[in-house]
């Protein structure tokens, strides 16, 4: 099943099934929010009621991003991207032995996603990037938590998986991770999902004798292939990440869960790092992710935003008591 929300008329939205070239509403007004707290029975449930209906063609309406988010947790699980990345930011290739101990990820703000086709509006930078990335979003299981769970009970709250597109500004992220925190500003403009949710169940068959998931993933701008790669060589398979993410802590329905970019090209930054002289994306880059089993994902660069200035920190005297 693909599950998405769309507009026809750029005001009401609706949310639904996408069927072949059809998209279905959910009966009684059901919302994805309200599938992924029932969790894939429910979604399997609704789709029995609405499989016969004939619905709108796709054509017709405006993909939005297939959810709203109520946390976005994005990973670093490809050695060969931390690798290059390192070197295109940092100006030297290194990965920390801490990365191998375990799945590390930040979080970024579910406030700025962006859908399928639309642009991305980012800061007034000199090195912006994408980053090619496969997430998956969590729903309910029946009879598994959401703290502290076993990488079987995570799987199970795996309802999906959709593409990811972590807009970046490589500029500003080295500047903040100098701080020993972050990123931020260098993020948090802008995160692309779509077009539509997969149900876990459709992909089982990709999933390698590991556990892993090993479909094709590749990245082109403006028409040429710049990376890819298999989802399967990430350092942790998808169950692992929702458990570590779950420790001492909670996954719940609508969480979002990036795997971190893929290597071998899914972003311009660790393509520089590796020497390539491929250019910073510009104003009116087309930026096309395709993963197989799940679809396409277009974002394009609109013109950068000028913020108002804030200043330097102030030196202060220290002082304990006031004058």
């Amino acid at each position: 099943m693909r599950i998405a929300r769309w507009t026809a008329d750029g005001a009401r939205i609706d949310e639904g099934f996408v069927v072949e070239d059809r998209v279905i509403a959910f009966p009684d007004g059901q919302t994805v929010a309200d599938i992924l707290a029932g969790g894939l029975d429910a979604a399997h449930a609704a789709f029995g009621r609405v499989k016969g209906e004939s619905g709108t063609a796709l054509g017709a309406v405006r993909l939005l991003a297939p959810l709203v988010p109520g946390s976005v947790r994005d990973f670093v699980t490809f050695e060969e991207h931390v690798e290059g990345v390192s070197a295109g930011v940092e100006g030297k290739s290194f990965v920390a032995p801490e990365w191998y101990e375990a799945p590390t990820f930040y979080f970024t703000n579910p406030h700025t996603i962006l859908g399928p086709g639309e642009s991305v509006a980012p800061p007034v930078s000199e090195r912006l990037d994408f980053e090619l990335e496969v997430a998956v979003v969590v729903g309910n299981a029946p009879g598994v938590g959401e703290s502290n769970l076993t990488a079987a009970d995570a799987a199970a709250r795996i309802f999906g998986y959709t593409i990811m597109n972590d807009w970046s500004a490589r500029d500003l992220q080295a500047r903040e991770m100098k701080v020993r925190l972050g990123p931020a500003k260098g993020k948090d403009f802008g995160t692309s999902l779509g077009p539509w949710i997969v149900t876990a169940d459709e992909l089982q068959a990709y999933l390698d004798d590991d556990g892993f998931l090993a479909i094709r993933a590749e990245v082109r701008i403006n028409g040429e292939l710049v990376g890819e790669d298999l989802v399967s060589n990430m350092g942790w398979p998808f169950p692992e990440l929702v458990a570590y993410a779950s420790r001492n802590s909670r996954v719940v329905p609508g969480d979002v869960l990036g795997s971190g970019t893929v290597g071998n090209g899914g972003c311009l930054g660790e393509l520089w790092g590796r020497g390539s002289a491929i250019p910073a994306l510009r104003e009116g880059d087309e930026v096309r992710m395709t993963v197989e089993g799940i679809g396409e994902l277009i974002g394009t660069v609109g013109a950068p935003v000028v913020a108002p200035e804030l200043p330097a920190a102030r030196t202060r005297s220290r002082a304990r008591t006031r004058p």
